[in-house]
C-alpha cells in the first residue's frame, strides 16, 4: 500500500482519548494516515494525595473538541471525503449526570484508588472466583462496584441525585446526538457486564446502589450513530450526517492496530503503564486466575493483564536518579540480574497478576557500591517479570508459536529494555512499527463496520531474540521476586 501517491478515500477520522491527551488523525480506506493531519491536545489528571485521580468532564470535553477542530482545519478539503468517525477512550472511566445530562462529579479513572478499603470489604462479601467468571473482571479499586460503595460511603447525596453514568465517549454521543450508548468494549472494562450475556450484570446491580436505568444501552462498535445535533452540524458540517462508532477501549484498539487480531499474536503494550493482551474468538468458561477477559466485539474477547508499572518506572528512576549520558548503551552491556537487587516496582499499586491495592515498590540488597544505572535496570527487569508472570497465565490459552508483537513508547524508545523482555520472556518480540497503533486501530473497525475488508498489511520492525543463558539467570532473579512479594505484600 505504501507505493500508492494519493490518500484513498474514503477517510476516517479517529479519536483517541487517552490519560495524557486527546488525538484526532485522519486514516484513509487503507488505514495509512493521511498527511500532516494530527492534532493533540494535552490532557491534565488531578491526582490527590488521598489516591485520587480525576479528570474536570467540562475540560476534557472541551479538548476532544478542539482536537476535532484542529483536524477539520488540518484536513482542509480533504475532510469533505470523511466517511466515519471511530473513537477509543482510556478505560475504566465514569460520570454522574443529572437528567439534563450535565456532570455531575468528576470523571473517576481507574487509577483512583480511594476505594480500595471497599474493594476489600467486596471481597470478603463475594464469591470471587463467582465474579471473575461472570465478569472477566477482579474485585479491585479500578473497577466500578468498589467505586459505588466508596461513593454510598463518602458521598450519598451524590448517588441521591445522579441520573446516569456515563463513560466519556457515552458523553461525546450524549451531547452530539442524544443518545446513551455504550459499547461491549466499553462496558466490559467496568466490571458490571455479564460475559456471557454481554448484558448488564444482574447480581452487582441487585447489590449496588444504582439501578439498570441508570446505565446506557450497549451496544456493539460497529452500530454508528448519524446525524449531529444542530450546533455541531453547524460547527463540523463535514461530519454532521457521517457515522459515529460507539467508542472502544484503547487496549482494544491498540491490539487491532498493532496485527494481534488473532491467538497467534501476543499484544505487548507499555506506554506510562503496561499490559499484555490477545484476542480470543472463543472465550474460556473460566477466567485464568490473576487475568482479565474484556470484549472487542460481540465476538472477540481480550484475554490478558495490565500493570499499573511500565515507562512510569523507567522516566520515575530517570528523572530521580543521576544516570549516564550514554545510558542505551551501559544498560545493553550490563549482565542480567548482575547488580544483585530485586526490585518489586509498584509505585502506583499492583494491577495483575495479584491485584493488591495497597501494594508498594520496594528495593532490596543495595549497598554502597550500588549504582545509580544498576537501580534503573533492576526497575526494568521488575517491569519484565511481572509480565512474566501475565504470560505464564496467558501460555495455556496460546498457540505454542505464538508471536509477541511490542508497542508503546515506554518500551520501544528504549533498545536495551526491549530485549531485557526478550530474554525474560524467553521469547522473540517484534517492534511494531506502526507509530500509531491504537488510532489505526480505531481507523480499522470502523472501516470494516463500513465494508472495506480489504486486507490491510500490518508494519513490523526489528526482532529482538532470547539469549538462553541469559532467560536462564532472569529466571533465578524472578524467583527471588516472587519470594519477596509473599513476604511483603502477600502473604
Amino acid at each position: 500500500m505504501s507505493t500508492r501517491p494519493h490518500p484513498e478515500p474514503p477517510f476516517i477520522l479517529t479519536l483517541d482519548i487517552g490519560t495524557s491527551s486527546t488525538r484526532a488523525m485522519l486514516f484513509d480506506r487503507w488505514a495509512k494516515p493521511v498527511g500532516d493531519v494530527l492534532a493533540q491536545v494535552p490532557n491534565q489528571l488531578q491526582t490527590t494525595a488521598d489516591g485520587g485521580a480525576e479528570f474536570d468532564p467540562a475540560a476534557l470535553f472541551d479538548g476532544v473538541t478542539r482536537a476535532i477542530d484542529q483536524a477539520l482545519s488540518q484536513a482542509g478539503p480533504l475532510a469533505d471525503a470523511i466517511g466515519g468517525v471511530g473513537i477509543d477512550t482510556f478505560v475504566t472511566n465514569f460520570m454522574g449526570l443529572d437528567s439534563a445530562g450535565r456532570p455531575l462529579t468528576p470523571i473517576y479513572t481507574f487509577a483512583d484508588r480511594r476505594c480500595a478499603a471497599d474493594a476489600e470489604a467486596l471481597r470478603q462479601e463475594f464469591d470471587l472466583e463467582a465474579v471473575h467468571n461472570r465478569t472477566g473482571c477482579r474485585i479491585h479499586s479500578a473497577y466500578l462496584p468498589a467505586r459505588f460503595r466508596w461513593l454510598a460511603r463518602t458521598q450519598p447525596e451524590v448517588l441521591q441525585t445522579v441520573a446516569h453514568w456515563l463513560s466519556i465517549g457515552e458523553y461525546l454521543f450524549w451531547q452530539f446526538f442524544g443518545e446513551r450508548v455504550v459499547s461491549y468494549s466499553v462496558a466490559s472494562w467496568s466490571g458490571l457486564l455479564d460475559r456471557h450475556t454481554l448484558a448488564w450484570d444482574e447480581v452487582w446491580l441487585a447489590d449496588l446502589p444504582v439501578k439498570i436505568e441508570q446505565f446506557s444501552k450497549v451496544t456493539d462498535v460497529d452500530q454508528p450513530r448519524q446525524g449531529l445535533k444542530p450546533a455541531w452540524a453547524e460547527r463540523w458540517p463535514a461530519l454532521k450526517s457521517v457515522p459515529w462508532f460507539p467508542a472502544i477501549g484503547d487496549g482494544a484498539a491498540a491490539n487491532v492496530g498493532s496485527g494481534c487480531t488473532t491467538p497467534e499474536r501476543l499484544a505487548l503494550t507499555i506506554g506510562t503503564t503496561g499490559a499484555m493482551r490477545t484476542l480470543v474468538d472463543r472465550s474460556p468458561d473460566t477466567v485464568p486466575a490473576g487475568l482479565w477477559l474484556y470484549r472487542l466485539n460481540r465476538r472477540y474477547g481480550l484475554l490478558g493483564g495490565a500493570t499499573t508499572e511500565g515507562g512510569n518506572v523507567f522516566a520515575w528512576l530517570n528523572q530521580t536518579l543521576k544516570l549516564p549520558p550514554d545510558l542505551e548503551a551501559t544498560l545493553a552491556n550490563m549482565p542480567p540480574a548482575g547488580h544483585g537487587l530485586t526490585f518489586l516496582p509498584f509505585l502506583a499499586g499492583e494491577r495483575a497478576p495479584g491485584w493488591q491495592d495497597d501494594a508498594r515498590a520496594s528495593l532490596i540488597n543495595f549497598t554502597l557500591d550500588t549504582q545509580p544505572v544498576d537501580i534503573l535496570r533492576a526497575g526494568l527487569e521488575g517491569v519484565a517479570y511481572r509480565f512474566a508472570l501475565i504470560h505464564r497465565q496467558m501460555q495455556p490459552h496460546l498457540p505454542p508459536d505464538h508471536q509477541i508483537i511490542a508497542s508503546g513508547s515506554g518500551l520501544l524508545n528504549s533498545p536495551a529494555w526491549m530485549q531485557i523482555m526478550a530474554d525474560v520472556l524467553n521469547r522473540p518480540l517484534t517492534a511494531s512499527a506502526e507509530p500509531e497503533a491504537t488510532s489505526r486501530g480505531v481507523a480499522l473497525m470502523a472501516l470494516d463496520a463500513l465494508g472495506l475488508t480489504d486486507e490491510k498489511p500490518i508494519s513490523l520492525g526489528a526482532t529482538y531474540l532470547p539469549r538462553s543463558d541469559y532467560h536462564t539467570q532472569y529466571q533465578i532473579a524472578l524467583e527471588t521476586q516472587i519470594d519477596l512479594y509473599h513476604r511483603l505484600i502477600q502473604s
